[in-house]
This record gives C-alpha cells, structure tokens and sequence, in this order.
C-alpha cells in the first residue's frame, strides 16, 4: 500500500497525467475508506483530497467525474540508490592530506599592480 510522503503517478483514462506525494491518509466513517491527501507536482503546486478506498491506493482502477483513474506507487530504481564515486586512477595510491603529484603554482596578479599598469582615462 503506498504511504505517506510516496511518490505516485496519477492516470487518467490509462494517461499518466501527474505526480503527486501522499500527504495524510485519515480514516473515513466508512469502512476501508480513507482521505487521502496528494500535493500535486506540477505548476502551480494544488494540494488536493480524495476519498478513496484501500484498493484504489493500492493501484487497482476506479471512476471519477466518470473518468478512469489509477493510481501507481513510483520505485526507485536499484541503480540510482548506489553512490557514484569517481574512481581514482589506479596508479595513485590515497595517501590522505599528502599529495602525491607536483602542482605548478599559479601566477598571482595584484589588483594594485594591475590598476599601476592600465593606461588612464581622462
């Protein structure tokens, strides 16, 4: 079942029209229905609420404004939990603060010897 702070895709007539995130999910009086509040992430952000049964949230099909609709929870895929660390050359071995290649120091330019050499305006 999706949860709180889910991300689902929305469909419309078998469209996938929009994202939205669960916001709540409150009890309604009736039996194994629920008030389900979606922030919508499109432009501009709308925060709605729908009364919608367990079954519906769990991706099965339903009507509204005779229009058919479903919600899908959206995974993550695997590959984009991993961290992509840049790999170090092979030839380098970490060493921690201490460098192991020669820098070449930059060449510093003083502002005030910059302003000496500028030809005035006048």
């Amino acid at each position: 079942m999706a949860a709180v702070n889910d991300i689902v895709l929305i469909y419309i007539e078998d469209t996938p029209i929009s994202f939205a995130r669960i916001e709540s999910i409150l009890p309604d009086a009736k039996k194994d229905w629920y008030h389900i509040k979606f922030l919508m992430l499109q432009i501009p952000l709308q925060v709605v609420t729908w009364i919608l049964k367990d079954d519906y949230i769990n991706g099965s099909e339903f009507h509204m404004n005779n229009q058919k609709m479903k919600l899908e929870k959206v995974e993550i895929p695997e590959e984009d939990l991993l961290l992509n660390k840049p790999e170090s050359p092979p030839d380098k071995k970490n060493t921690g603060d201490v460098e192991t290649e020669t820098k070449v120091p930059g060449k510093i330019i003083s502002f005030s010897d910059f302003k000496k050499n500028e030809p005035e305006s006048g």
